[in-house]
């Protein structure tokens, strides 16, 4: 610990590890189930990244995708001709530099993130109804209200 910190409580220690490593395995089982729910997903983790990134940021040039996800610019262009071929993305000129082509989601990439967004959310609704009782989602419910204001402050 640097002199700058201030002590914290041994339980507020237990818990800020104990939700590091939960997070991490429930954001990693959330990522494996796109797979499992539509039978083997078609597209790579790349691919599914690029969507997920247009869809938070929208649009952005594949060099902007490139650096954003630490990948060649050459990866990220064959990413792009992958997704533009599925008919999930698709390129346009740059309003404000028309050298550039910005990528953006088709309706159908749009229509396929809220898809996979609301199966996770359905998988992790019912695992939370089967394995905890009410009260025990209850507390869930109180804790992501901790964890929310934590992350905001």
């Amino acid at each position: 610990m640097t002199e700058n910190q201030e002590p914290v409580s041994e339980a507020a220690a237990q818990a800020a590890a104990e939700v590091w490593v939960v997070v991490g395995r429930l954001r990693r089982k959330l990522q494996s189930l796109l797979g499992d729910m539509d039978g083997g997903s078609d597209l790579s983790p790349a691919q599914a990244s690029v969507l997920v990134r247009l869809d938070k940021a929208g649009p952005a040039s594949a060099s902007d995708l490139a650096a954003m996800e630490g990948v060649r610019p050459q990866s990220m262009a064959k990413t792009v001709i992958s997704l533009e071929e599925a008919g999930l993305v698709e390129r346009h000129p740059d309003p404000d530099d028309g050298r550039r082509q910005l990528v953006t989601l088709t309706e159908s990439g749009l229509e396929r993130r809220q898809d996979d967004r609301e199966a996770r959310r359905v998988w992790l609704a019912r695992a939370l109804d089967e394995h905890g009782t009410e009260e025990q989602v209850r507390a869930v419910i109180t804790a992501m209200a901790l964890l929310d204001e934590v992350a905001q402050a």
